[in-house]
């Protein structure tokens, strides 16, 4: 019975032991189990932390190209242009704006309402004579009213000389509404051969930087092709902003010298008229 007894709980001893190594081995697996879920999952968030910045930055990029305004984008690009030769465009452009202004305020101030001034005319000298009509030129403003005024004064010398007067005096107040017109011609052709001249010396600057650096860099070159160009596009734009005003202003003296050639043609027949009802 001892020997029965021995063996029993060596058997008893043995299962113990294979059942603690069993549950052990069980308990390590869910162990490592857990620590690989666990890793699997600080990997995974990992992974989502790195790619939301990707793919929030081009958004924020985004907002920060949005937010710049067209002075902040212009300024910039006047900058990098470089101030020497972008400066000197920016003072063509201002000069031709200030001439171009002046010169629209003086035509349209000097448009005439020649059919009325006519009118006028007419009935001053069935009322008062020439003295009269002289009245209503003194009073009326623009080139029309002067060129009459100077034709009425040689009225007593006769229709010829009232007409080589209308026609000397028409020049003089030609080259009135002309006055200043050629500067704006000259800002016209400055401001790009300005900017061509600041797009070659930048090329032969970043042709320099190529020498020096002893290897043609794409960035490099790239950069000083692109400053040296910015120069180009602000002298074709002043170029093309001032040519605008230039064909309306010379679309306008175009109108008013027509005007003032009708004008003069009506004033001589007037004369006729009124010498022939004198007579």
């Amino acid at each position: 019975m001892a020997i029965i007894g021995l063996v029993a709980f060596g058997n008893f001893d043995l299962m113990a032991q294979e059942e603690g190594s069993a549950d052990t081995t069980a308990t390590e697996a869910v162990a490592d189990s857990a620590a690989s879920d666990s890793a699997a999952t600080d990997s995974a968030a990992m992974t989502a932390a790195e790619e939301a910045p990707a793919e929030e930055a081009p958004a924020e990029e985004e907002v920060m190209e949005e937010d710049k305004s067209f002075h902040q984008v212009l300024k910039e690009k006047f900058i990098e242009g470089g101030a020497e030769f972008m400066g000197i465009v920016l003072i063509t452009l201002i000069l031709g704006l200030a001439i171009s202004i002046e010169r629209i305020i003086y035509l349209n101030l000097a448009t005439p309402n020649a059919k009325k001034l006519l009118e006028d005319i007419e009935a001053a000298l069935q009322n008062g004579g020439i003295e009269a009509a002289k009245e209503v030129c003194r009073n009326t403003r623009g080139p029309v009213a002067s060129i009459f005024y100077q034709g009425l004064e040689r009225s007593h010398e006769g229709i010829d000389m009232v007409e080589k007067t209308i026609v000397s005096y028409g020049s003089v107040q030609m080259g009135l509404l002309e006055r200043n017109v050629s500067w704006i011609s000259l800002f016209i052709a400055l401001a790009p051969m300005l900017g061509f001249m600041g797009t070659v010396i930048g090329m032969i600057e970043a042709f320099d930087a190529i020498e020096a650096a002893g290897d043609i860099s794409p960035s490099l070159v790239a950069g000083g092709i692109k400053v040296a160009l910015l120069t180009t596009v602000f002298g074709l734009i002043v170029a093309i902003i001032l040519q605008i005003f230039y064909n309306y202003i010379i679309a306008k003296i175009d109108s008013i010298v027509n005007t003032m050639e009708d004008a003069s043609i009506s004033l001589v027949d007037l004369l006729v008229r009124n010498e022939a009802k004198n007579q």
